[in-house]
């Protein structure tokens, strides 16, 4: 199975501007997300989706693959398809360009999933911890019990009407991966209804009937969207080196 890794490295972020060249510990913080994602044995290969000349320059200098995708973009699933239409694949893995704690494990979970042919799409959780349980900015989910999604919302899914102890919550970690196909047909499809309410792109899958399954790891990653979060990152991965 050729499993390409694809870092969709947007210089235009909104919350945080020019987020994928911040220094962390003196290098790129695209540079972190880059070498986790060759740590990971189960990429066929890993290139860069990168949105300008600017991040293309860069990935020239250090000699990484990359991909000058359209700025005007409104995803980065929109990135990973512009890539699939050059480089072919078997299973895409979207590895945001924001993850530098992507860890080997993440993606074999990912992955997994993928013995089973009716899979079309798959992505990660992890349980949520007590701070995050009501914290719209951790997305939570809730699958059946074969894996397969649900739903996915920023409100606190499920609602523990009678004070239940020990009610399982569990965090989205944005990683995806997709098949070809399903590749194609999430890119054809207009932004759904749940999707534009909750923002959360993930929802237009659900509504249209995509297989879309979520494996659990025990590893948190950190997304870097605010300054915080870059200070965070940048303190955890100290304590690793």
């Amino acid at each position: 199975m050729n499993v390409l890794g694809v870092i969709p490295a947007r210089l235009a972020s909104t919350r945080l501007p020019r987020k994928v060249l911040r220094p962390v510990l003196g290098r790129p913080l695209l540079a972190w997300v880059y070498q986790a994602a060759l740590r990971c044995p189960e990429f066929s290969s890993v290139v860069i989706a990168a949105d300008s000349e600017e991040v293309m320059t860069l990935c020239r200098t250090n000699g990484w693959p990359a991909v000058l995708t359209d700025p005007e973009l409104p995803s980065g699933t929109d990135r990973l398809y512009a890539v699939s239409r050059k480089i072919p694949a078997d299973i895409y893995v979207n590895v945001q360009g924001d993850e530098p704690l992507l860890q080997p494990g993440h993606v074999t979970a990912l992955l997994q999933p993928f013995v089973h042919a009716h899979v079309d799409v798959t992505t990660l959780k992890v349980r949520c911890t007590p701070e995050n349980i009501e914290n719209p900015n951790a997305v939570k989910v809730v699958t059946a019990l074969d894996g397969r999604a649900l739903y996915f919302s920023r409100a606190t899914i499920p609602y523990n009407r009678d004070q239940a102890p020990d009610v399982p919550y569990f965090k989205h970690l944005g990683l995806y991966a997709y098949r070809a196909a399903a590749l194609e047909r999430f890119a054809q499809l207009p932004p759904s209804g749940l999707e534009q309410t909750e923002r959360l792109e993930q929802l237009r899958l659900l509504e249209n009937g995509l297989a879309l399954y979520v494996s659990e790891t025990e590893h948190d990653t950190v997304g870097v969207d605010t300054e915080a979060d870059l200070e965070r990152v940048e303190a955890l991965l100290a304590q690793r080196a």
